[in-house]
């Protein structure tokens, strides 16, 4: 959430900056609301000293022997003036509340306007695979594998679904485990959250109220606030982890990750290229989090970069770094940097990790500070998020990259000690 501080001092920055994600924003009505609300607020602070001062006189009056009755009336009548004006206080801070809740977070200052045709390549990594025989696809091979089943995936929940089969789920446990002894490895905490989330979680990632129709929702009451829907990511679950707590700055970095399925209604008509694993409405995912002190969270952000790419260099995978332009970050994230592998019957390179920084937005929303060290004072946290990985993706570039000429597909060689030695599958 945006700082109501920073719309009231400077709103023309504030709309530059939106603007740059494609977000046009009118504050006029908001600022007017404030301008009321603090006027109030000081009409209401007035009453309240005179309310004091009239009550103190009833001792007085009381003393020279004087009729009160005059005097509470009085109060009654401030009294109930005061309850008028809070409770038009309330209304307007909840008009303030809603209007901001909606805004996007604020970009970077370094990151160029537009959309996806302005991302940036920054590096790519690894050897372009190239075939001396007519390569398949990944549909083809993981339906001649016997590693997905998809006609009985969409028997069992319709189209968007898929069922991985003997080898093919040993090979997606095996990318599953590989990915948590790397985070293992790097120090990072090991959380299994529940997959059901309460209308808050969504609201703190900054993904309600605006995208509440994109998830799952279980509950059928009216009011969504009571409800509870599917994770679609565990970043969902973990940047609230520690809402409405004031962490102890000596612990800062908090690093975790998790482990869960994803489930995404992904509206919309299916292209051609995303056939097969490439959209899907429930696919498995470790996520990577990090509660990081402001002053550092530069610093953190290059760390989750680095382990994402470096995750997908080890499978020996051709991919490629990219920092995003404003408009094609997400609307909770400041700035975005996404991996994205190598899928060759496509001849296009596609997300497997993005790699986001929230700065304070979503610790605004769910209240997530630590208390300052040197000042005493509370600051909010900053929170990032990046796929560590996701592998709905990874599956069909690995199975395309590592093909051989017979139709089998090698493994790679860091998954084989989780594949029980097995280097190839036929």
């Amino acid at each position: 959430m945006i700082d109501i501080n920073l719309i009231r001092t400077e709103p023309e920055k504030v709309k530059a900056a939106l603007l740059k994600k494609g977000y046009e924003a009118d504050f006029s009505a908001p600022l007017e609301w404030d301008i009321e609300r603090r006027k109030l607020i000081s009409e209401v602070e007035t009453l309240k000293a005179r309310k004091n001062k009239v009550s103190a006189e009833i001792p007085t009056y009381k003393k020279e022997g004087k009729p009160v009755g005059v005097i509470f009336e009085e109060m009654r009548e401030i009294g109930n003036e005061i309850a008028k004006i809070d409770e038009r206080v309330a209304d307007l801070e909840d008009k303030i509340f809603e209007f901001v809740a909606c805004l996007p977070n604020l970009p970077d200052e370094d990151l160029v306007a537009g959309g996806k045709e302005n991302n940036a390549v920054e590096r790519v990594i690894g050897k372009k695979p190239e075939f001396d025989f007519t390569p398949k696809n990944h549909v083809d091979l993981c339906t001649s594998l016997g590693l997905i089943d998809y006609e009985r995936g969409v028997k069992l929940s319709g189209g968007g679904f898929w069922m991985y089969r003997g080898m093919g789920a040993r090979l997606e446990w095996a990318l599953l485990n590989f990915f948590v002894s790397e985070h293992l490895a790097d120090g990072y905490e090991f959380i299994l959250p529940p997959h059901q989330l309460g209308y808050n979680c969504g609201f703190g990632a900054g993904q309600f109220p605006k995208f509440a129709d994109e998830v799952y929702w279980l509950d059928v009451d009216a009011d969504r606030k009571k409800n509870r829907f599917m994770l679609p990511t565990a970043e969902t679950a973990l940047v609230n982890v520690y809402s409405g707590e004031i962490i102890d700055e000596s612990k800062l970095p908090i690093k975790m990750f998790a482990y869960t399925p994803c489930f995404r209604k992904e509206a919309g008509s299916y292209r051609s290229e995303e056939r097969g694993m490439i959209r899907g409405h429930q696919f498995n995912k470790v996520e990577m989090v990090q509660y990081a002190h402001p002053d550092h969270s530069d610093e953190a952000f290059e760390e989750l970069v680095n382990k994402a790419s470096r995750l997908v260099e080890k499978l020996g995978l051709y991919h490629r770094v990219s920092k995003l332009a404003a408009g094609d970050c997400s609307a909770s994230m400041a700035r975005t940097t996404d991996i994205e592998v190598w899928i060759p019957s496509m001849g296009i390179f596609k997300e497997v990790s993005s790699v986001s920084n929230a700065r304070d937005y979503q610790a605004r929303r769910n209240n997530t500070r630590f208390r300052d060290a040197v000042t005493g004072k509370t600051r909010y946290v900053h929170t990032l998020n990046g796929s560590g990985l996701a592998t709905s993706r990874i599956m069909p570039a690995l199975v395309e990259q590592y093909q051989n000429a017979d139709g089998s597909v090698t493994v790679p060689e860091v998954l084989r000690p989780f594949m029980g030695g097995i280097e190839v599958i036929k």
